[in-house]
């Protein structure tokens, strides 16, 4: 009966080691890696500063270029009347109030104002007809705040047809107003 014992013993010591005994270590997180970092950029050299440079200069002289063309493009733009009208109309007051910021941007710029009519009606109504139409886009203009004496009015009536043709669109086209700069436009600059 003595080997009974030490199997108890035995037990309870497997029993201890099993259930008590010390709790394993935590182990720590893992360190995140690091991201890596970029290589530095390498210096621009002198030679690719100074295309970058031109070709700066370059796009800024073609958008400035461009700018004084559209600006050249809207004060020779012409405007329209209706048959033996001179009034202006409404789909035109647009393109004279882009006319007026332009030479109110440009106060060293004068303009002729030529009037035109369709063939229809005598050479003396017509050339009357062109003198009221260039007359209405003056007024509409000096309304607008530009002095009289830099615009000047000139009828050509029937005698300088856009559109050669005997039907109502060519008469639309012929039924006009043109605008031609007469000084200072070498240095337009366009409106704020």
């Amino acid at each position: 009966m003595r080997a009974t014992p030490t199997l108890l013993v035995l037990a309870l010591a497997g029993l201890a080691a099993a259930c008590g005994g010390k709790p394993k270590p935590e182990q720590p997180a893992p360190e995140p890696t690091p991201a890596a970092t970029p290589a530095p950029a390498a210096a621009p050299d002198a030679d690719s500063i100074a295309r970058a440079r031109e070709d700066s200069i370059r796009a800024a002289q073609a958008a400035g270029a461009e700018r004084i063309n559209a600006v050249k493009a809207d004060l020779a733009a012409m405007i329209n009347f209706d048959y033996d009208q001179a009034v202006i109309r409404q789909a035109d007051q647009a393109t004279l109030d882009r006319k007026a910021a332009i030479l109110a941007a440009n106060p060293n710029v004068k303009v002729q104002i030529s009037g035109h009519a369709d063939e229809r009606g005598s050479d003396e109504y017509n050339l009357a007809l062109g003198n009221r139409r260039a007359g209405a886009a003056k007024r509409y203009l000096e309304n607008k705040g530009i002095d009289a004496s830099r615009m000047d009015v000139v009828s050509y009536g029937e005698e300088r047809p856009l559109n050669t043709g005997h039907d109502e669109a060519a008469y639309a086209q012929n039924r006009r107003d043109e605008f031609q700069v007469t000084a200072g436009g070498d240095s337009l600059v366009a409106p704020q």
